[in-house]
């Protein structure tokens, strides 16, 4: 084991990062970057769970540090970090609004999944989904605590101003085009709605990095942390109150985020996309077991093309794709397609519908993401899960007489008038065009 940071009689770290969503993609990331850092003995991060506080009471059980396994093709490697130096329950908001008061907080980091944020496709604060309403009751009344993530991120940025604690960093981590501006956009909506004078502040005191992060941390027994040897983190945007050396570590910052998260959520995440709706009807479990698959890597392939064509020069496509090929047929990297499709309308929206609006606009024919976008709605037929935070519009598509060109609708109104576009689906699809059974969500408001 390589024990990256521990030093007899070191002192602690000081609580200089608050990161939000305790999970395992964290710990590989982000907390990893953070200990890998020329500066790590300034910076220490306090984590909060986003739903049950497991993760945070075995983090502390073990006095926050963890072993971190990394998985090649031909071996582990294992190391000790230990950057996490506090670890919560969400509903903590007391130690939130303690951490967040400080000035010598300077950055927030979330990883909440793309649903997790509560917000609807333009980035507006979700007012369907039952949470969201009521937390924005709740905080209009004066409440000092909330259930969603957004609700909690206000308390605790209301106490930083109440304290005069000075400016901070809001550095989202999860697969959205654009995160940080799209994230920006939920918080001061959310705030606007609650006290226009924290919508005010947070636009002149909270900067919103955008990032492009990668690196394939699946689901593993017994709570071990086990990724792949690749990672990469891409970030754009201001730090006010200062950061970590995180290029030290080997991140990436540049001025322009956009070909970097395109390369990423196009070729790694609408690759894995495809593979689970492919692969899942043919009985194949893993990522490793359907790259393998003739027909499977075959639409992989070809969705590729298209993807890069949309890319500018100098993203480093070509030597990615290669990269990717090897990484997903690594067989001791055990991710499994049913974790990559579960909520899948937001991903498909962000992978696939991307791709063939920039096709179309270019005048080319995106016939490979039509195919891709054909199978996610014959997985569909299968019945995906309630969890879905889109389960209702996937059910009303299903009601109606025309279910493909609805179900477009859901992911693109720009691809559903295109009659091309459809028509490609359409006759890629075995589904029947009469309808299918969406469970709807139970989280949404009837």
């Amino acid at each position: 084991m390589t024990d990256l940071t521990s030093e007899p009689g070191r002192p602690p770290r000081p609580v200089r990062i608050v990161h939000i969503g305790l999970g395992r993609f964290f710990r590989a990331h982000q907390a990893w970057y953070t200990a890998r850092a020329t500066d790590a003995a300034d910076w220490g991060i306090a984590a909060f769970t986003v739903r049950s506080p497991r993760a945070a009471e075995q983090l502390a059980a073990q006095d926050f540090s963890y072993p971190l396994t990394v998985r090649g093709p031909d071996g582990d490697t294992e190391e000790l970090i230990d950057s996490v130096v506090a670890a919560h329950d969400g509903a903590d908001l007391d130690a939130l609004r303690r951490y967040l008061a400080s000035p010598d907080v300077a950055v927030i980091t979330l990883t909440v999944t793309e649903g997790g944020y509560g917000l609807d496709a333009n980035g507006d604060p979700d007012l369907a989904d039952v949470e969201v309403q009521n937390d924005l009751d709740a905080l209009r009344a004066g409440a000092t605590t909330a259930q969603t993530v957004l609700g909690r991120l206000l308390l605790g940025l209301d106490a930083r101003r109440r304290a005069d604690a000075g400016p901070i960093a809001i550095v989202p981590c999860d697969n959205i085009p654009d995160n940080g501006a799209f994230v920006a956009r939920g918080v001061t909506g959310f705030a606007a709605r609650v006290d226009s004078s924290l919508a005010d502040w947070i636009r002149s005191h909270v900067s919103f990095v955008s990032t492009s992060v990668d690196r394939i941390t699946p689901q593993a027994p017994s709570g071990e942390i086990v990724t792949e040897p690749f990672t990469e983190w891409v970030l754009a945007g201001e730090f006010p109150a200062g950061r970590p050396h995180w290029e030290s570590a080997g991140a990436r910052f540049v001025d322009d985020i956009e070909p970097w998260e395109n390369r990423k959520l196009w070729l790694l995440n609408g690759a894995h996309c495809i593979l689970a709706f492919t692969g899942i009807p043919k009985g194949l479990e893993t990522v490793a077991d359907a790259i393998t698959d003739p027909e499977c890597l075959a639409l992989v392939e070809d969705f590729w093309s298209e993807a890069v064509a949309c890319l500018p020069p100098g993203t480093e496509h070509e030597d990615y794709r290669e990269q990717l090929v090897a990484r997903f047929a690594n067989p001791r990297i055990v991710h499994r397609l049913s974790q990559i499709a579960t909520g899948a309308t937001s991903k498909v929206q962000f992978r696939f519908a991307a791709v063939a609006e920039r096709m179309l606009d270019a005048g080319r024919a995106p016939a490979a993401t039509a195919q891709a976008t054909a199978a996610w709605i014959d997985w569909l037929d299968t019945g995906p899960s309630e969890s879905d935070p889109r389960a209702d519009e996937l059910a009303a598509a299903a009601a109606t007489d025309a279910t493909v060109l609805a179900l477009i609708e859901v992911l693109s109104p720009r691809l559903a008038a295109s009659e091309s576009f459809v028509a490609r689906v359409r006759a890629a699809t075995a589904t029947h065009p009469d309808g299918f059974a969406v469970p709807s969500s139970p989280r949404r408001a009837s």
